[in-house]
Order: C-alpha cells, then structure tokens, then sequence
C-alpha cells in the first residue's frame, strides 16, 4: 500500500521533483547503509573484547 501511494505521487511530481525524491531516496539509502555498518563495526568491537584478558595474554607471550 505505501508503494502505491509513493507511486501514485511520483506519477503526479515534476520532473525536478522527481530529482528530489530520489535524491532523498539515495539519501535514506545511505543512512541505512551507515547505520548497518555501525552495527556491524560494534558487533565486531565487542567479538574482541572476548580475546582481551590476561590467560591469553600470557600464553601468547611465551609462543
């Protein structure tokens, strides 16, 4: 239903508006794009902390 409705008002925009709307859509695009790799980039962060501690630390300065 809301494609419809986005749809029905692309159909009606100018041409220069049309310019916009994907310039928005791009927009949104990117946010999502950025607020994924954030999520990915923290994950990752906290994937580390599990070979932060001192047992390892040991055993890999005497190998």
């Amino acid at each position: 239903m809301p494609k419809k409705v986005l749809y029905d008002l692309i159909e009606e925009a100018s041409d220069k508006d049309i310019l916009d709307i994907i310039d928005f859509a791009n927009y949104l695009k990117l946010k999502n794009e950025e607020e994924l790799f954030k999520d990915l980039q923290l994950s990752s962060e906290r994937s580390t902390d599990f070979w932060n501690n001192d047992i390892d630390d040991e055993v890999w300065n005497n190998v």
